[in-house]
């Protein structure tokens, strides 16, 4: 199964909304994820909920792009691809994985730049 021919035949679709990636004690209801690992709680929810969670630390901020494909467990190399594409434009990422496709945040300000790598990678683009 190769990546890249998984990218050219998917989408990535740009979230309307602006999210955080934030530590808190305990998880909150309604964040888009949470990851417990035991050592810190770590969420990402929209950051007009910032008001109201109480957080240890918080990073707002970021754009949610989600590709619209349904990625096998035996694929290889599909988040490591998004990720270098966006490595070599300078696009730090915050990658999450869902049962059945990936996630990636990277800063508000780099969501076009972004959007154009992955589109020069084959993707669609959805934007709200």
């Amino acid at each position: 199964m190769n990546p890249e021919a998984i990218l050219a035949d998917s989408a990535v679709e740009l979230a309307p909304d602006d999210y955080a990636v934030v530590a808190t004690e305990r998880p909150v209801s309604g964040a888009f994820a949470t990851v417990d690992d035991g050592r810190e709680v770590t969420q990402v929810l929209r950051e007009e909920r910032l008001d109201e969670v109480e957080t240890l630390a918080a990073e707002p901020g970021w754009a949610l792009l989600t590709f619209d494909a349904t990625l096998p467990f035996e694929l290889v190399g599909f988040l490591a691809r998004v990720a270098s594409t966006l490595a070599e434009e300078d696009i730090p990422v915050f990658a999450l994985s869902a049962y059945s496709t990936d996630h990636v945040l990277v800063r508000r300000a780099d969501a076009e730049s972004a959007l154009a790598a992955l589109s020069d990678l084959g993707c669609a683009v959805r934007r709200p």
